[in-house]
């Protein structure tokens, strides 16, 4: 008697692996375009700031630039420091991070833990919708709003300036709390179900669950979202610009002062009156280079930390 034997059977894919396919070459091709035009346009950035930030420093001390407390490459009495700058920059993103950070991660909890899921689908997009406001519209909202409401409650004493750096950092604050609560959320809501199932069933609170379970085992995505929202908070121009002024003699000592930050001082001084090629025409490279660099190590440095705490689930 002939005994047969079954053939295994051969996948879809395999059958056609060897055939021509016009559509997916096609869209091989566009994504390599795609990486091509993403390294170039990166390249051509870089090259935009280094050769004449490279001029810059052939003519202007380094040490100087970066100890020098002075900033007046308009003036008649010319000094290059851009400690008054990046002391400004700092203050007002330090202001925003602490208003974002709490709000946003507060709001993430509730939607990924508390919220209903036809609250969530209504709240996440209404959220999201103060990311969508032009930069402009808060910065004139802080001027014309929020700060006269701060000096009326100001506490005798010393008053805010009519610009100043803290309701730039408020407002600011404000603009990015939708980026940190959106991914962080979404971060949250990639944690495992089988996670908080187990920690209810050591009878553990909601409360708990959100906090000792899920925000742990989603703390690289948040601090993805953090890093992402002070990257924006270092690169906003409209808000700082008109909240916060154009003055740059000297680093400012208190946040009730108004004063220039790197975006700002690029935005003003790059408004076409200045001649090309001149040294002050050049100062606005080398304070885009340095903007640049801090964003880039904070970039850096939040990969790390995400490759540090990130968890993996099967």
């Amino acid at each position: 008697m002939a005994v047969h034997t079954a053939r295994p059977s051969v996948p879809a894919a395999d059958v056609r692996r060897g055939r021509s396919r016009p559509g997916e070459r096609l869209i091989e091709t566009l994504l390599v375009i795609a990486a091509i035009v993403s390294i170039a346009t990166t390249v051509g950035i870089l090259a935009s700031l280094l050769i004449p930030t490279v001029e810059f420093f052939g003519e202007v001390s380094i040490v100087e630039f970066f100890t020098e407390t002075m900033w007046t490459p308009l003036f008649a009495d010319k000094h290059y420091g851009v400690l008054p700058l990046l002391v400004a920059t700092l203050w007002v993103t330090a202001i925003a991070i602490v208003i974002a950070v709490p709000l946003g991660i507060g709001a993430a909890i509730y939607l990924s833990e508390y919220a209903h899921s036809r609250t969530r689908n209504v709240l996440k997009p209404v959220l999201e919708i103060l990311a969508g406001i032009p930069t402009v519209v808060y910065g004139f909202f802080a001027l014309t709003f929020l700060n006269p409401i701060l000096m009326d409650w100001w506490p005798t004493g010393t008053k805010p300036e009519f610009q100043n750096l803290l309701v730039a950092g408020i407002v600011m604050g404000i603009m990015i709390v939708p980026t940190v609560a959106s991914l962080s959320e979404d971060a949250m809501s990639a944690v495992p179900r089988a996670l908080r199932e187990g920690a209810y069933a050591l009878a553990s609170t909601k409360m708990q669950v959100s906090t000792r379970v899920v925000v742990p085992a989603a703390l690289s995505g948040i601090v993805a979202a953090i890093v992402l929202g002070v990257s924006r908070a270092l690169g906003e121009t409209m808000i700082v610009t008109i909240a916060a002024g154009l003055k740059t003699a000297s680093a400012p000592t208190s946040p009730l002062q108004g004063a220039a930050t790197m975006t700002s001082y690029i935005a003003g001084a790059g408004q076409g009156d200045l001649p090309v090629d001149s040294l002050e025409y050049l100062t606005i490279f080398a304070v885009g280079a340095t903007l640049f660099a801090f964003t880039f190590a904070l970039n850096a440095l939040s990969i790390r930390m995400v490759r540090k705490f990130r968890e993996v689930y099967e």
